[in-house]
């Protein structure tokens, strides 16, 4: 079973900056594909950023390309997102998502172990 904690939200002004975390408990990360999605009011919850399992390929949902850089530390067990240049468009809950698989993973219902999620909010 793995635990996922994300951490990092908050409150930021267009144009700026956050860093989220996802710590990862009850297993070693090194086999697991991970991912952030969000979830904005109303709406479901999609893919922002995807990782394989040792980090030498990602995917970006094309909304974020350029801004958000998905990136993992196995040896912490830890999942990042960076955004930049943040857009009030980007407010939604982040969840984080990781799934037993050595291949990127694109789809929702390929991940079965999820986090609390995070809120980011950007204020115009």
């Amino acid at each position: 079973q793995v635990r996922l904690v994300e951490s990092g939200g908050g409150l930021v002004q267009a144009g700026g900056s956050l860093r989220l975390s996802c710590a990862a408990s009850g297993r070693t990360l090194s086999s697991y594909a991970m991912g952030w999605f969000r979830q904005a009011a109303g709406k479901e919850r999609d893919l922002v950023a995807a990782i394989n399992w040792i980090g030498g390929s990602t995917y970006y949902t094309d909304s974020v390309k350029g801004r958000f850089t998905i990136s993992r530390d196995n040896a912490k067990n830890t999942l990042y997102l960076q955004m930049n240049s943040l857009k009030p468009e980007d407010t939604a809950v982040y969840y984080c998502a990781a799934q037993y698989s050595t291949m990127v993973l694109t789809q929702r219902n390929e991940y079965n172990f999820w986090g609390q999620g995070t809120q980011v909010t950007v204020s115009s």
